[in-house]
């Protein structure tokens, strides 16, 4: 599905910092994107290893067309956060659901701002000093799937046989109508925050890493 906006850029760089991308041939200027699954592996042939979104992502308003434009910039964010590449980026929170949905979020790569919670200062500092690469992912082994996700402080592991999983991930992926989720499936994934719903749509969380910090197995 497109972003609201049929004309979403992100402004791209080769670098991740501050003075070398301000040299001649740094800027990769702004990058037209087509909103599905190819924009990230694409953005990274190009050479981008820092981004910047073109708006905020923003999770308050209600609405399934600002839930579709939240999720959409959301999935490249979490495919670039997949790549390493740094991201420039701004979040709204709704203030009721704030101090639960950052640390949902937490394993994308930090925001520059937040909107929403009391004390945005004290969050961000969490957010950006706890961060590191392979906080939240999932594999897909012979018959089954395994999801790690330390973004509460430890090591939570969770291994799926269940031969519908694939399918309803690779729903979920771009973000899917709740109604067309198995309800139990749902649920299950839903207690342990591994899908983020907002408005009528559910959305996939973790990430398939795509440059590991060490061996995988040590992941």
């Amino acid at each position: 599905m497109p972003f609201s906006t049929s004309r979403a850029t992100v402004q791209g760089w080769r670098d991740h910092d501050e003075d070398t991308r301000t040299l001649p041939g740094m800027s990769l200027g702004h990058i037209p994107l087509t909103s599905d699954a190819r924009d990230a592996p694409r953005l990274w042939d190009l050479g981008v290893r820092r981004a910047e979104i073109d708006a905020p992502v923003d999770l308050a308003p209600p609405g399934p067309s600002a839930a579709r434009s939240a999720i959409d910039r959301l999935c490249l964010i979490r495919d670039l956060t997949a790549r390493a590449v740094q991201v420039d980026w701004d979040l709204r929170l709704p203030p009721d659901r704030a101090d639960h949905l950052w640390k949902v979020l937490s394993h994308l790569h930090p925001p520059r701002t937040v909107a929403g919670l009391a004390d945005a200062e004290t969050a961000l500092h969490a957010w950006r000093t706890r961060h590191y690469l392979c906080k939240l992912l999932w594999r897909q082994g012979p018959g089954f799937l395994q999801i790690r996700d330390r973004r509460w402080g430890d090591l939570r592991r969770f291994t799926a046989d269940d031969p519908r999983y694939p399918e309803v991930i690779a729903r979920l992926d771009r973000g899917a109508h709740c109604a067309d989720i198995p309800h139990d499936i749902l649920e299950e994934l839903t207690a342990e925050h591994l899908v983020l719903q907002t408005d009528d749509l559910a959305w996939w969380l973790p990430y398939r890493v795509s440059r590991w910090l060490q061996e995988a197995m040590a992941v």
